[in-house]
């Protein structure tokens, strides 16, 4: 059974680290229905959802996929590029550890799960202003035994490679091409974003069913175009804090439900 780690929105989410946006208000109140409701679509979609309690000091912790990048074998925890972000990591590492083995990078490397787009057993990793390339051949050294391959991907113009890409459905990658180097998706279908939404790339793909921010309804019209099934849901709150749907969960199959830390 597929399981996803969250957690609740910090009270302090307006002091989230911004790169390629302008601050603006959040309303806490409506972010904390919105992550609430981003839950329920998980579990309707046939997830558990294992939802850990918030980090009252730190503003970013809600977006949980930059911790680690997990696979069926292990769990390679992230060292982030945000400095300050790496306070997020000890927390998601005790329970991560209830779930799988757990590997660590060196010094020397960067890399955050949000540059990471899987693709059955290929991992494509943005090279991106919080993942560098030392993290990314260290992700593919501790993958190589298990039969992982890491392939690289430039970054531009966005945090993430998952911001500009992700995996959509059947060998599908939504894409916007002005923000990564969609060259390195050979032998899938690439699908361009709709102009008017250039933040529209990130999706979830969970059991058949492409889930899409609400607030990017020619996109969805896009993807059942192809013959997708969609769902929507608004993260416009947690989006100010520039976040996208990948980044509130960490997924991942399972057959313990670790009664213990459900929420």
């Amino acid at each position: 059974m597929l399981t996803a780690i969250t957690r609740r929105v910090s009270p302090c989410i307006e002091n989230c680290n911004l790169t390629f946006l302008a601050r603006h208000p959040i309303d806490i109140a409506k972010a904390c229905q919105q992550q609430r409701a981003y839950e329920d679509c998980l579990r309707r979609l046939g997830v558990r959802v294992v939802s850990l309690p918030p980090e009252p000091e730190l503003p970013d912790a809600v977006f949980v996929e930059d911790t680690a990048v997990v696979v069926k074998e292990l769990a390679v925890v992230a060292k982030m590029g945000g400095a300050k972000r790496q306070l997020e990591v000890p927390s998601l590492t005790i329970v991560l550890s209830s779930y799988r083995p757990l590997k660590f990078l060196n010094h020397s490397s960067t890399l955050e799960g949000g540059d990471v787009v899987h693709v059955g057993r290929t991992l494509y990793v943005g090279v991106s202003g919080r993942t560098n390339r030392e993290g990314v051949m260290q992700l593919s050294e501790i993958l190589k035994p298990y039969d992982y391959q890491v392939r690289p991907v430039e970054v531009r113009g966005c945090l993430h490679l998952s911001t500009g890409c992700s995996y959509a459905g059947p060998d599908t990658i939504l894409a916007n091409p002005d923000w990564v180097d969609t060259s390195q998706f050979e032998g899938l279908d690439v699908l361009a974003v709709p102009p008017t939404e250039p933040w529209a790339a990130n999706t979830l793909f969970i059991n058949g069913v492409t889930v899409v921010g609400g607030a990017y309804p020619k996109t969805r019209e896009l993807l059942e175009g192809r013959g997708l099934k969609t769902e929507s849901v608004d993260i416009s709150e947690l989006e100010k804090a520039e976040a996208g749907l990948t980044c509130l969960r960490l997924i991942f199959d399972s057959d313990d439900p670790k009664e213990h830390y459900e929420g």
